[in-house]
């Protein structure tokens, strides 16, 4: 079995389901959103994130690093080649001013249990659970994944997937005894604005879907809203007919409105952020949509997560 990279346990969630939740972001995503607000989440190795601002300009980090990534700029900041940085993590263990982080860490079962246990009275009371998340969680060691929500679930944690769905559905269907509920995306419907923004056709998204329905998976629908790539009628029209026609059994929509909180991640990992003409969908268009989708038969809908 393979040990997946974490690279964050957000505690005390409200976003990623029902209740207070411990959400788990896994590391690695084979989609590539061009308004990721994880871009860090994207690759599955470790990556280097850079705090320019906290630099001091000491020079440790240029000294110690194995392949001469480091050079010191003309204002006197450490700045990274990416090209040969291999995110080995041996800059930041001389960097006095937390000015470097490594992101990733790989977690033993039982220890990732115990620390998401802690908090299993808040859990019962509100409602809530752990969400696995990430990056894309069913894309990760599936053995790994199955083995963490069946001891969650024997400890009677309720257990939430969150899925962009672009995974072989064995995966979906291995952890389905374990899961409460499958918070799934749907982005795009159209296959070649969906290759454009996200960077794969929607094809296997589709079909999951249609399967885990069919074999009684609880099922969430999140839609990503972003104002110049989808927030349109038609594609509100497409989402509600595909959902009708294959009857999908939807337990709840979430409306999600687009923020770039993340925009600024890109630049510390060396990257150009491709949001530039994205934006949030206004209020009176996201009402407009709960109205349609109630009108269709979705009465269980909201704005949010």
């Amino acid at each position: 079995m393979g040990k997946p990279l974490i690279f964050n346990i957000q505690k005390f969630s409200i976003h990623d389901g029902e209740g207070i939740r411990s959400t788990v972001f896994f590391k690695g995503c084979p989609l590539s959103c061009r308004w990721c607000h994880n871009p860090e989440s994207q690759c599955y190795p470790n990556d280097l994130l850079c705090y320019v601002e906290r630099c001091t300009g000491c020079g440790a980090c240029v000294k110690a690093c194995p392949q001469k990534a480091i050079s010191l700029d003309d204002e006197h900041k450490a700045h990274t080649d990416y090209d040969k940085c291999t995110a080995c993590g041996v800059c930041t263990e001389y960097c006095m001013q937390n000015a470097r982080e490594l992101v990733g860490e790989e977690y033993e079962i039982k220890d990732l249990v115990k620390q998401l246990e802690k908090d299993i009275m808040f859990y019962e009371q509100s409602g809530g659970g752990v969400t696995l998340s990430g990056g894309e969680v069913m894309a990760q060691d599936i053995d790994y994944v199955e083995e963490l929500a069946r001891r969650l679930h024997e400890k009677g944690i309720l257990v939430n997937i969150d899925t962009c769905g672009y995974a072989p559905y064995e995966h979906l269907k291995r952890v389905l005894p374990y899961t409460d509920v499958y918070l799934y995306d749907l982005k795009l419907m159209d296959p070649e604005q969906h290759k454009e923004y996200i960077g794969v056709d929607n094809q296997l998204i589709l079909e999951n879907l249609k399967q885990l329905s069919a074999d009684g998976g609880k099922i969430n629908i999140r839609l990503p809203l972003i104002d110049g790539v989808n927030t349109t009628d038609e594609h509100i029209g497409q989402v509600i007919r595909f959902l009708k026609d294959n009857e999908i059994r939807v337990w709840q929509v979430n409306l999600l409105k687009y923020h770039n909180t993340g925009s600024s991640k890109y630049k510390k990992l060396g990257r150009e952020y491709d949001g530039k003409n994205m934006a949030v969908p206004k209020e009176e268009w996201l009402q407009q949509v709960v109205e349609t989708f109630k009108q269709n038969g979705f009465p269980n809908i909201k704005i949010g997560g």
